[in-house]
């Protein structure tokens, strides 16, 4: 026989150790925004904080709102690889959201902090708002309904 397991044991085990080796024991996980903002958020205290002492403990907002600079918007969104029976797809792990909410002196009034679940909650109106600027004018539209005309017959 020409390979004897009692005189190879030793490139057989180091071969198996290196190929577990490379095995991934913790959950591969996508992030975006700030991460551990529950905990980051429990350290804002509400009407003792200003806008300097958020942006030290969390950080630039990530929008603004656009109707007032007041309004401080901070997102963090974890997503990891589902499991075998899920055939790896994204799995969404947490979704937070926090709105700051200063006043005209710079000082935390108001802090919400919303979670997956409370996301999945909201509502949101059904109604549609037209665009004006895709509109097209008389004359395109026109010119649209001649080359059309023009085509039909052609296959």
């Amino acid at each position: 026989m020409f390979f004897k397991f009692k005189n190879h044991y030793k490139y057989i085990f180091t071969t198996f150790f290196i190929i577990l080796n490379a095995c991934q024991l913790q959950v591969s996980t996508k992030n975006h925004g700030i991460l551990f903002l529950e905990n980051r958020a429990k350290k804002i205290q509400i009407n003792t904080n200003n806008k300097n002492d958020v942006i030290k403990i969390i950080g630039q907002p990530h929008t603004k709102s656009i109707s007032d600079e007041d309004n401080w918007i901070y997102i963090e969104r974890v997503i990891s690889k589902g499991s075998y029976h899920k055939l790896g797809k994204n799995v969404l792990k947490t979704n937070n959201v926090l709105i700051l909410t200063f006043n005209k002196y710079g000082i935390l009034v108001d802090k919400n902090l919303l979670n997956k679940d409370d996301i999945n909650k909201m509502r949101f109106t059904q109604k549609i708002t037209k665009n004006n600027l895709s509109k097209k004018s008389f004359v395109q539209s026109f010119l649209a309904s001649v080359k059309a005309k023009m085509y039909q017959n052609r296959k």
